[in-house]
């Protein structure tokens, strides 16, 4: 299966793999000859899934160093848990950054009350070398029209 990433840089193979219990991602990045694209080092795209039967995305707590991750939802919601403490749920619309700095760990899982369809994408960025080992933090940045209290903290990205 191929897929365009960018116009004029041709067509990419995606590569899928099983995340944890039930959801399937197509990672885009890296490839042979297409190992980054300025810090972008991953780039990983799920669904539509069907997650209202099934395990959906049961993906069990595993560690970054070095990275951030940008998570982008158009369909479903994922419960984002870390080893800050944070437990957030993410929905379409709402921007979901997670710095790892010196280390963090995380799970991603559908939530016991699921809307159906999960579809969604991750960046993964590379962090310059002056903050990759900054203090961890979570942020979630939602739609201005559903502005609610945030409970995560602020990142300095």
């Amino acid at each position: 299966m191929t897929g365009r990433i960018f116009s004029g840089i041709g067509l990419c193979r995606r590569r899928g793999r099983r995340a944890g219990d039930g959801t399937e991602v197509r990672r885009l990045l890296p490839q042979r000859v297409l190992r980054t694209i300025g810090a972008w080092c991953f780039l990983d795209h799920y669904g539509p899934d069907d997650t209202s039967a099934g395990p959906g995305m049961r993906v069990p707590p595993y560690p970054h160093i070095g990275l951030q991750t940008a998570s982008w939802l158009f369909d479903g919601a994922v419960l984002h848990r870390d080893s800050l403490g944070t437990e957030q749920l993410v929905r379409p619309g709402e921007l979901n950054l997670m710095t790892s700095g010196r280390g963090i760990a995380h799970s991603e899982e559908s939530p016991a009350v699921r809307p159906g369809l999960l579809h969604g994408v991750q960046l993964w960025i590379a962090l310059p070398a002056a903050y990759q080992f900054t203090e961890p933090d979570f942020t979630q940045t939602c739609r201005p029209s559903r502005r609610r209290a945030a409970t995560a903290r602020r990142s300095p990205w």
